[in-house]
């Protein structure tokens, strides 16, 4: 375990400004509204305030404030943050995050959860932040899965729970399906079966909706899905190389995925300044290229399950599949006010609450 303070050069930053001021941008667009993408307009706004406003360094106080490290695991280097509860016989917890997402998501939620009894470890998937990229194919959730054990008991920690959203769903439940040394239970509050829902011969109402939800989804947002899990190399060279083209890429999923008062600017930008400064455009996407090599089919877990269903969420779980794919559901709420696809950063507080709800149903 190596101590890990972040510290991206001054020459990076000016870089930055400077394609900033350069930038060439589209044409706008023909429709009325964002179907065609994000709106020119908007975009604009952003990167002005990227280039003049926001404050990368202030970020970078923040994290070095809290305790992060790297260590290597399988060949890779994975970068994590460590914070510890000082409450005596404190769980610890894995937070897991997915795309274009990153550690950062739960910067909001550190405090609270550590002063209700959790020791937190926050990584960044393999290829995505400040973590390696791999430079070999294989990294998929279930190697990376297999690699979280390892920096559990690593960490010397022989009993802890996971939680994961979006592709931080996905390692969370191969955590379980591996039943892997010390993983009490696992919580999610984006299932991995969502992408082949565990459907039934007469689909209920609720089942109805959220396979509506589902195929709109596809047919409307799913672009950079189709691109990165086929071409995740080609649309690499354009994102690491444009700050504008980087900007939009996440800029879209933040605005078709939350609430348009969720999200600051600068937690915005702070993710995508993430992913610039770091040069992981390609290296996360390639997540998306090794999961479309393995078998699509349903993970069933034996192990104590919680399910969280945020409002917002693209898709919103039917309980009945909850229940078909985890064998022992000992959490369920659908009934959440607020929030969606990035739940720990839009709404803290709440995504705190079933968390500790959460644990405390696997107590019981």
């Amino acid at each position: 375990m190596t101590p890990f303070r972040i510290d991206i050069p001054d020459s990076a930053l000016g870089d930055l400004k400077d394609r900033l001021h350069r930038v060439r941008l589209a044409g706008r667009e023909t429709a009325p509204d964002s179907s065609q993408g994000v709106q020119r307009e908007r975009l604009e706004e952003l990167l002005e305030y990227w280039a003049t406003g926001y404050d990368w360094r202030d970020l970078e106080r923040r994290l070095n404030e809290l305790g992060q490290f790297r260590t290597t695991i399988d060949g890779l280097g994975l970068h994590f943050m460590h914070v510890r509860s000082p409450r005596p016989g404190a769980i610890p917890l894995l937070l897991l995050h997915g795309w274009p997402g990153s550690f950062l998501e739960f910067l909001k939620t550190v405090g609270p959860l550590t002063e209700h009894g959790f020791h937190l470890v926050v990584p960044s998937m393999p290829g995505y932040g400040f973590s390696d990229q791999p430079a070999s194919t294989g990294w998929d959730p279930d190697r990376i899965a297999r690699a979280y054990g390892v920096l559990m008991r690593r960490l010397g920690y022989d009993s802890y729970l996971a939680q994961g959203g979006d592709w931080g769903g996905v390692v969370a439940t191969r955590m379980g399906a591996q039943r892997l040394k010390g993983l009490r239970a696992v919580h999610v509050n984006f299932p991995e079966f969502l992408a082949a829902p565990p459907v039934g011969d007469a689909p209920t109402p609720e089942e109805k909706a959220a396979l509506e939800q589902g195929r709109r989804f596809f047919a409307v947002h799913s672009g950079y899905h189709v691109v990165q899990r086929t071409r995740p190399q080609t649309i690499g060279y354009a994102l690491t190389d444009s700050p504008a083209g980087q900007a939009a890429w996440i800029y879209e999923k933040f605005l078709d995925w939350a609430r348009p008062d969720a999200l600051t600017p600068d937690e915005i930008l702070d993710h995508i300044s993430l992913y610039w400064f770091t040069g992981t455009a390609a290296s996360a996407a390639r997540l998306y290229w090794e999961y479309a090599r393995q078998p699509l089919a349903l993970t069933e877990l034996d192990l104590p399950v919680g399910v969280s269903v945020f409002p917002d969420e693209l898709t919103r779980t039917p309980r009945i599949w909850a229940e078909r794919a985890y064998h022992d559901l000992r959490y369920f709420n659908d009934d959440i006010p607020a929030g969606g696809h990035f739940a720990a950063l839009e709404q803290p507080e709440l995504f705190v609450e079933e968390i500790v709800k959460f644990a405390r149903a696997v107590a019981a």
